[in-house]
């Protein structure tokens, strides 16, 4: 059993700094294009909540941008891109906490940086990139439990593979829950919305869904799809960080 002192000195090693830094780029890069899609859709289709056609454009830009993320991330850090998959991760034993919290960190700053660039480049057109995608109230969170993407990194799972099926599944989940919750099934990106609106209303339904979900997809992949064969207290550590 490694002890916590153990598991610090592995949150600061060279190579952990650099995965933090991974999820600070991609989950920036992510928010950006996601909450960029929504605020373009904004501009030029005042009706664009009922308009099908900008839901399917806002979950195409939200695919192709957490593939490219995750593609970005995903042999640095494990291409999490979202604090519910660093949960799922904790849960099923391949990352210690002390290190999910640093990546949880690092995916808050990249989300927040991200929301705030946005909200500049776009002062003085309508504000309504962020009403317009995290509106769902508390009884939308059954529709949460089916947002997360867990996949470790194994022979049969390479990480430009995985990007795409991450990327596709994001998109299919926005066009399912879209028009009932916003389709965000990442709390960074609702955190880092709500906090530069101003606004925390029903910010709970975007974290404890989400956070279910992973860890319910971890205990199912580990468990049933994948079952470990052995165990290792540093596991997430001594296989490398992130492991997925």
């Amino acid at each position: 059993m490694a002890s916590l002192k153990c598991r610090l000195q592995h949150s600061f090693t060279p190579v952990a700094l650099r995965s933090y830094l991974a999820e600070f780029i991609s989950t920036f890069l992510f928010v950006f294009a996601s909450l960029g899609a929504a605020t373009s859709t904004w501009k030029m289709t005042p009706a664009a909540a009922s308009d099908p056609s900008s839901l399917t454009a806002i979950a195409i830009a939200n695919g192709f941008a957490l593939s490219a993320a995750v593609y970005i991330a995903v042999n640095i850090s494990g291409g999490h891109v979202n604090p519910a998959v660093t949960f799922g991760m904790v849960v099923g034993g391949h990352i210690t906490i002390p290190m999910a919290v640093f990546y949880w960190i690092a995916q808050m700053l990249g989300s927040i940086m991200a929301c705030l660039l946005l909200k500049t480049i776009t002062v003085g057109q309508r504000n309504d990139w962020i009403r317009g995608v995290y509106t769902g109230g508390y009884d939308d969170i059954r529709a949460r439990l089916h947002s997360v993407r867990i996949c470790r990194r194994e022979e049969r799972c390479h990480g430009r593979h995985r990007a795409l099926a991450v990327g596709f599944i994001m998109g299919a989940n926005v066009l399912a829950s879209g028009p009932f919750t916003g389709g965000s099934m990442n709390p960074a990106c609702a955190f880092g919305a709500a906090l530069i609106r101003g606004s925390f209303k029903n910010q709970a339904v975007y974290w404890v869904g989400p956070l279910i979900g992973a860890a319910l997809a971890g205990i199912l992949y580990d468990n049933v799809v994948f079952p470990v064969q052995a165990t290792d207290s540093l596991r997430g550590v001594s296989e490398g960080v992130g492991d997925i």
